[in-house]
């Protein structure tokens, strides 16, 4: 929601399709999340690790599987070594390769019959002809945004710290990495960007304001206008989340994973978690509750099956990557809603455009990357091989996309 209305007029007056930049929004925001050494998905995903591996008489520093488990997050470093090169070497494929076609040929950044996901307000929105640009406009706001989200999630976690040997490990070493990990996992996120984005909207109005870019009133005004364009992402986001919880009270995750993990060979239970992962994420919208599911069943059927330390961690990086893949494409996602919602996109042309990258790239995740690792092979062999593939297929299956 920050990065697509910035970089929208950008994008458009450099004739990218609003598909390739809710792409690239989508596909930067939760692998990158998912593989944080310090995030708020952090504590709920340790969290789960710690209670799987206690199911089956393990103690151990969850954080540490944790950390362990990024060289096996395959398709979270694949989707973005994939943006990084598609966007190098300017290629593209499948119905993305038509959207940019269509943007640099004809400047149509949306298809004629797009709805996109952005409502008037939003994209009336212009400066007046007085005002002179300037990079501080969006340095300012943005960075107080950012630092204040930063000391935010610190000071909101360490309040809401209530055992007293994690409250004295922090106070003994505040600024220490472990210090740093154990208030972001316990901080409130939604409150603590809610704040974060409150004071940036009232330092943009004060720069607004002190510039004599615009008065008072008509600068207030502006940030109503800004609010009210959200209206649409959330009745959006009501509905999916609805259907979400209907599909999780009919059992349609239960089900799934009954009906899929029998009597499966060792070597293909990563392979297998990482698909059934996708299909729970995609049903359902959401990655999180993918994770709460399929973490308690994984942990205890990998170490009945291998309990190598090596293979255990690998099953538990597939349940984490299958829960962002299904995520990331499922178009009742949040994230999926809110990526088109920032790019202005229309929601379905998204879905569309993003879907066929995102199943390659997971399909190379599986190739290349779990069931190589599931034989033994080692993941300093694995991740290069992946890496390789994903840069032969957008080399020889994309075309060239050149104004």
């Amino acid at each position: 929601l920050t990065v697509g209305p910035i970089m929208r007029p950008v994008t458009d007056r450099l004739k990218v399709s609003r598909e390739k930049l809710a792409f690239i929004i989508d596909a930067t925001a939760a692998p990158i999340a998912g593989i944080a050494l310090i995030s708020t998905w952090v504590a709920y995903e340790v969290g789960l690790i710690r209670d799987g591996y206690q199911a089956i008489g393990l103690t151990g520093n969850a954080y540490g599987i944790f950390v362990q488990t990024i060289p096996y997050r395959f398709y979270n470093i694949y989707i973005l070594f994939f943006i990084i090169l598609a966007v190098w070497l300017k290629r593209d494929f499948g119905p993305m390769y038509a959207a940019e076609m269509r943007a640099r040929t004809h400047g149509k950044v949306l298809a004629d019959n797009a709805v996109p996901m952005a409502s008037d307000e939003a994209t009336t929105l212009e400066p007046a002809a007085h005002v002179k640009p300037s990079v501080w406009s969006a340095i300012l706001p943005i960075g107080t945004l950012m630092v204040a989200a930063f000391l935010g999630f610190y000071f909101n976690g360490y309040q809401n710290i209530d055992d007293p040997a994690v409250l004295a490990t922090v106070n003994a070493s505040p600024l220490s990495f472990a210090s740093m990990r154990i208030c972001f996992g316990a901080s409130d996120a939604s409150v603590v960007l809610f704040q974060a984005a409150l004071l940036a909207s009232l330092v943009a109005i004060a720069m607004a304001v002190s510039r004599k870019i615009m008065p008072l009133k008509e600068a207030i005004e502006t940030f109503v206008t800004g609010i009210k364009s959200m209206n649409i992402t959330a009745v959006i986001l009501l509905l999916a989340w609805s259907l979400s919880g209907v599909m999780k009270e009919l059992g349609t995750a239960s089900y799934l994973v009954g009906a899929l993990s029998d009597a499966l060979p060792a070597y293909l239970l990563p392979s297998i978690i990482f698909i059934l992962g996708s299909i729970i994420s995609f049903a359902t919208g959401t990655s999180y509750g993918t994770m709460g599911i399929l973490m308690p069943l994984t942990i205890p059927l990998a170490f009945a099956m291998n309990p190598a330390p090596e293979f255990v961690v690998l099953s538990v990086g597939s349940v984490l990557t299958g829960a962002i893949f299904g995520d990331h494409c499922s178009p009742i996602s949040d994230t999926t809603i809110l990526s088109s919602m920032g790019a202005g996109c229309d929601h379905i042309d998204h879905v569309r455009t993003q879907l066929t990258y995102a199943v390659t790239v997971a399909g190379l995740a599986i190739v290349t990357g779990y069931l190589p690792a599931g034989l033994g092979l080692p993941v300093t062999m694995t991740l290069p091989l992946g890496i390789l593939g994903t840069a032969l297929v957008i080399r020889f299956a994309g075309k060239k996309v050149d104004a």
